[in-house]
């Protein structure tokens, strides 16, 4: 299966973290959203197997890409992925539109490959953008 991905991120305490090339950059405690895609057919890049390789121990994995620095920090948590499957590749519109609502973003996170501002969008309070709205039955 093909598509792009969000996943959403909370870090606990402010924190100064390395990202590969990017090197060390200061981040504020709250939500981050990251936007990906895998638009592979078979193996490692298809969108379920992209999102396991995420979601597995920092330790069992060799750091690849921006997100895989961050997600081995010990305050980061995946608190929701949000899968979309879909044949063409959203992620650059997706993280377009949540960089013009966010609070922040993490300059050139995850958009080496692309002209994106970022693919980490920073949100101090995710209920201030995304309320959930509750049941009454």
């Amino acid at each position: 299966m093909k598509g792009s991905y969000i996943l959403v991120i909370f870090l606990k305490f402010n924190s100064t973290i390395r990202i590969g090339r990017l090197g060390n950059l200061n981040f504020k405690r709250g939500f981050y959203f990251y936007i990906g895609s895998a638009m592979g057919t078979s193996g490692s890049t298809t969108l379920l197997n992209r999102v396991k390789r995420h979601l597995r121990s920092p330790h069992q994995k060799k750091n690849h890409w921006h997100i895989d620095y961050l997600l081995e920090n010990d305050s980061v948590s995946i608190i929701k992925v949000y899968l979309i499957p879909c044949k063409i590749k959203l992620e650059c519109k997706i993280a377009q539109e949540l960089v013009e609502i966010s609070d922040e973003y993490v300059e050139n996170f995850g958009s080496s490959d692309c002209h994106c501002k970022s693919h980490l969008i920073y949100f101090k309070d995710i209920n201030k953008h995304f309320p959930l709205k509750k049941d009454n039955n």
